[in-house]
């Protein structure tokens, strides 16, 4: 298949593998570009609809982890500051430990960054900073 076969990458992590299958961040994991077929619509929301939709299922084989899996946030709009993306989102974050921490920002960011083709986001979930909001608990 081409590349343009194929959709916007979501980014999952590969829990403590030292950065062996793609960036290395946080508690020792990599960042690892999954890409689903194409289909029509903004870059920007078909990849966050991907990341965000409950129980989307990623390869087993492939053992990645979604730190997003038990939080529920949905898509509400985006947009382009200069070279930012702005995201706002909403709902609610539950990251399941101290790790997770890194890797819902990770998640996140890089999906944002990728999709819209920005070089760097600025997230924001119920008005709030996605900092703020997964410092608040």
């Amino acid at each position: 298949m081409d590349a343009e076969n194929y959709g916007p990458a979501v980014y999952y992590v590969a829990i403590d593998d030292g950065g062996a299958r793609g960036v290395r961040f946080g508690c020792n994991d990599s960042l690892v570009p999954v890409r689903g077929v194409a289909v029509p619509g903004d870059p920007l929301s078909v990849a966050l609809g991907r990341l965000l939709e409950t129980g989307m299922p990623v390869d087993s084989d492939a053992a990645l982890y979604d730190a997003l899996a038990d939080s529920s946030l949905q898509y509400l709009s985006g947009y382009m500051s200069g070279s930012t993306a702005v995201v706002n989102l909403s709902g609610s974050l539950r990251p399941g430990g101290v790790c997770d921490i890194p890797r819902i920002q990770a998640q996140l960011t890089q999906t944002i960054v990728q999709a819209s083709g920005a070089s760097r986001a600025e997230i924001y979930v119920n008005g709030r900073t996605l900092t703020e909001a997964l410092s608040v608990r």
